[in-house]
């Protein structure tokens, strides 16, 4: 974990577990719409993310952590949707290649993903490695 990040953490994990179950137990209502996606979250890794944003793609680029974090530093140009935000402004995200991160156990990114999943959007992706890879790496962040 980076170490701007650490304080609180074993807290936020909590939540985050927390969250991450209540948006399985959400996701149900949406996959009977949809059907769950099959096989394993889709990711994407830091160099490969950062590769992309170099040649000009713009991937929307979703931070689930808490607010406090993101205005502590995010990856350029993301958008701020904390995870428990993330059920009521889930309509509000457009079409296209969308990919999340957090600071946050892979299985809770992976039920955000199936959830955004669920509901239709089927570029969805995780970072690998979350926030604390992406900050490890030195890739740019903003402030």
């Amino acid at each position: 974990m980076v170490a701007s990040t650490s304080s609180g953490c074993a807290g936020r994990l909590r939540l985050c577990g927390v969250l991450a179950s209540v948006l399985a137990a959400l996701a149900g209502p949406a996959a009977a719409g949809h059907g769950s996606p099959a096989g394993p979250m889709p990711v994407i890794s830091a160099p490969d993310l950062q590769a992309l944003l170099d040649r000009g793609g713009r991937p929307l680029l979703i931070d689930l952590r808490p607010a406090d974090d993101f205005r502590q530093g995010r990856l350029p140009g993301a958008r701020s949707i904390p995870i428990r935000e993330l059920r009521r402004r889930a309509g509000y995200l457009p079409p296209g290649r969308i990919i999340l991160y957090c600071a946050c156990p892979k299985d809770e990114l992976e039920a955000a993903y199936r959830y955004l999943a669920d509901l239709g959007l089927q570029e969805v992706q995780g970072l690998e490695d979350g926030f604390p890879g992406w900050a490890q790496r030195g890739y740019p962040l903003e402030h």
